[in-house]
């Protein structure tokens, strides 16, 4: 490619590939001078997204209890959007996310937002997930599921954030819907909290 002038350079990138190594001008003003920098180092790196309970859907089989409203106290605090996981049995809850076009399709992690009893015991929270694009047959199985734990911290009223789970394979590509299944594994050693999440 022969050198051009910036004021040379075509505006749109409509309908083309960036690669991590191509490489972007950068005029900094305050320097008086042009710099360049590359794709691959413009990357954003990992990006979150909220989810909230009434975004869900309790799942067909084995559901949670329907979305409900809570009122955090007695304070005129905030009410509660919030979806009840029973200690029994495994309870579900369903969602869909269409992803950004900068997604690359790979992996992803999960924190869970929860309250529970006034108690410091445990719940576990598993997420099960399928990337599904155009022309994909939706009737099919979630993949493995990814479980992540966190205790209460002794208050009903106070908010639980678990730590970031495992990773969760996802073989997507830009613009695939991810369908997710979030339920509380009461199977797992460390949910022995005794009433609902």
């Amino acid at each position: 490619m022969a050198d051009k002038k910036i004021s040379e350079i075509s505006n749109s990138l409509t309908n083309t590939t960036v690669a991590s190594a191509d490489v972007f001008v950068v005029v900094d003003t305050d320097a008086s001078e042009t710099k360049k920098i590359t794709a691959g180092n413009l990357v954003m790196g990992v990006q979150d997204m909220w989810i909230p309970a009434a975004a869900m859907r309790p799942a067909a089989t084995a559901p949670c209890a329907d979305i409900t409203s809570v009122d955090s106290g007695g304070n005129s605090g905030p009410d509660l959007q919030v979806l009840d996981f029973d200690t029994s049995s495994d309870e579900h809850a369903q969602f869909s996310v269409a992803m950004p076009k900068s997604w690359d399709g790979g992996n992803i992690t999960f924190s869970a937002y929860w309250i529970g009893l006034a108690a410091t015991t445990g719940v576990a929270w598993g997420l099960q997930v399928k990337a599904l694009g155009d022309g994909e047959d939706i009737n099919v199985a979630y993949g493995a599921a990814v479980v992540v734990t966190d205790d209460s911290q002794g208050s009903a009223t106070e908010i639980n954030v678990s730590a970031a789970s495992g990773t969760i394979a996802c073989s997507g590509a830009a613009g695939d819907i991810l369908f997710c299944q979030i339920f509380r594994d009461v199977s797992d050693g460390n949910d022995d909290m005794a009433g609902d999440a």
